[in-house]
């Protein structure tokens, strides 16, 4: 009984470790609607050079990646996670609008480079080196400049 229970958790532990990781690429039409829209709204002057789907044990996200190189990451639901740009900047519009006015009335020769959310807040990376967090409620918590 217990060979075959351990055998039992061997073949289970070695399934889940190959569905663990699995990327696949996928079309822009198969990304959750949400998705779809926002790219739609905040990036359709930019073209598109790989969508993939991620599949890690019990939930999925999604990563769109642009040829300038900039990329946005998407959580199973399609709500994005993590926005970032290599060479240029973030388009205003696809941050949240509290984020934008801060850096507006306090880093306004400043440009975002990236974005990510988080359960506890955000995260921004402005050009010069300046990295800001902010809670849930969108009140800045830290700020760090090199």
């Amino acid at each position: 009984m217990k060979k075959l229970l351990a055998s039992a958790f061997a073949v289970l532990a070695m399934t889940f470790s190959a569905k663990a990781g699995d990327d696949k690429p996928i079309t822009v039409k198969q990304l959750p609607a949400v998705s779809q829209n926002f790219i739609k709204q905040h990036f359709a002057d930019r073209k598109i050079a790989l969508v993939k789907e991620d599949t890690d044990f019990f939930e999925k996200s999604y990563e769109v990646v642009f040829t300038d190189l900039s990329k946005v990451e998407f959580d199973s639901d399609g709500q994005w996670t993590d926005i970032e740009s290599k060479q240029g900047y973030i388009p205003s519009s696809a941050v949240p609008a509290r984020i934008n006015d801060y850096i507006k009335a306090n880093y306004p020769d400043r440009k975002i480079k990236s974005i990510e959310r988080e359960r506890r807040g955000y995260e921004v990376d402005l050009t010069g080196n300046i990295d800001l967090k902010f809670d849930t409620a969108f009140n800045i918590v830290d700020i760090d400049a090199d």
